[in-house]
């Protein structure tokens, strides 16, 4: 089973964590499964960018991007080249290292 590990976040896990879940599982899954409430507004189905990460290592293990991710993800906050929707990577064999930034769509509305 791959592992994802997770680089610290003020409010999702402090500390950091490491988590393992089946080939074929979504990040977002594996994190929802494993206790890290992370946000997903549409209920995953790529339909917003609450689940936003930013895969550190591994990208290139996940599944391909589709153009409706590669679409919403246009419209998240702090995008970066190897950002995702986590409810549409889908982990293959090998393990992956992710940074959930620290702000969502819906934070960054509250905020300001």
């Amino acid at each position: 089973m791959p592992i994802i590990k997770i680089l610290p976040h003020a409010e999702y896990c402090p500390q950091g964590k490491t988590v393992s879940a089946p080939a074929g599982t979504s990040i977002c899954e594996a994190l929802l499964d494993n206790h890290i409430e992370i946000e997903h507004a549409c209920d995953q189905v790529c339909a917003c960018t609450t689940c936003h990460v930013i895969v550190r290592e591994g990208a290139r293990t996940l599944s391909e991007m589709e153009e409706g991710e590669e679409d919403m993800l246009d419209r998240a906050w702090g995008l970066e080249p190897d950002s995702r929707l986590s409810c549409q990577a889908i982990l293959g064999q090998a393990d992956v290292t992710i940074e959930i930034p620290k702000y969502s769509i819906n934070h960054a509305k509250e905020n300001h």
